[in-house]
């Protein structure tokens, strides 16, 4: 018979263990691309209203400027503003959501938690990043994208840490009923 009791969250205090470097490390590494995620929607937001161009790296739209479409079809323009607000909108909410998936659940050793950021993160970039090599416009690829790759490549440093550790933490003994006496 165990004296070891299962605390509130199924785990007796003979499997609880301190996560390793790795995991913590790379959940970090996680979050803060988040962050980077977060606030380069701002940035994106903050410039569909206050900017001069269009959105970071992009000045004009083959050499007519944000105000000079303005004044072919203001029309146009609030379309590209409506969907800069979205696009603002999503990106910071997949940033949101990779934060506090790495920072509470990675760093928790959830591999649940590391498998659903790394899904958010992989489908944005996917379905947002090929379009911009098309040539369908100009824009200043390290202003316009490189902030994008510096987070995506600490996101990656980041959940390869976390992987490796999570795999490699031992797993907790199961907590189900007990049938000693």
């Amino acid at each position: 018979m165990s004296v070891e009791q299962p605390t509130i969250d199924g785990h007796g205090t003979d499997t609880d263990h301190e996560l390793g470097r790795g995991v913590r490390t790379g959940s970090l590494l996680m979050a803060l691309a988040g962050v980077a995620f977060i606030a380069y929607g701002v940035v994106f937001l903050i410039r569909t209203f206050f900017g001069s161009g269009f959105e970071l790296g992009v000045a004009t739209l083959n050499g007519v400027t944000r105000a000079e479409l303005d004044a072919l079809d203001p029309a146009v323009v609030h379309y590209i503003d409506h969907l800069h607000v979205a696009t603002a909108a999503f990106i910071i909410a997949t940033g949101v959501a990779i934060t506090a998936l790495a920072w509470y659940g990675v760093q928790s050793g959830l591999l649940w938690a590391w498998a659903t950021a790394v899904v958010a993160a992989v489908v944005g970039l996917a379905l947002a990043l090929p379009m911009h090599y098309m040539d369908l416009f100009t824009h200043d690829w390290v202003s316009h994208l490189g902030p994008v790759y510096l987070a995506t490549i600490v996101f990656v440093v980041g959940a390869g840490l976390a992987y490796r550790g999570i795999r490699s933490e031992p797993r907790p003994a199961d907590t189900g009923e007990s049938t000693g006496t």
